[in-house]
């Protein structure tokens, strides 16, 4: 297993559709719960898990963040959400549920988001 290779330098992505483990480039949906899958492998040396919310990545409608903070809570691994983020708003809601980062892509490109006030922010 490549996490063990290479201790706490590997990021595992869980992508999820409706709290369902997505796969298969986002086109098929399966029979594990995000959730699930994120405590069975909370013992692996990861760096982080980076949870993405298929359904608002790229949406610019806010992050999921009540499924992102669930599996933060229930892993001992630092928990990045993905998928949403746009306002520092969404910034500060994510950190103040104690996650260890997040991940920000069209809010950036689009100029919705200036970055050297969400890393302010989070800190």
């Amino acid at each position: 297993m490549v996490c063990r290779r290479f201790p706490g330098r590997v990021a595992l992505g869980i992508d999820a559709r409706n709290g369902m483990v997505a796969t298969q480039g986002w086109l098929e949906t399966s029979a594990c719960r995000a959730l699930d899958l994120a405590r069975r492998c909370a013992d692996w040396p990861l760096a982080a898990i980076v949870y993405t919310d298929i359904s608002r990545d790229g949406m610019l409608q806010g992050p999921n963040v009540e499924a992102t903070a669930e599996i933060a809570a229930a892993v001992p691994v630092p928990v990045i959400a993905s998928g949403g983020v746009t306002t520092l708003d969404d910034v500060a809601r994510l950190a103040g549920r104690g996650l260890a980062g997040c991940i920000v892509g069209r809010a950036l490109y689009e100029g919705r988001l200036d970055l050297a006030a969400a890393i302010a922010l989070a800190k």
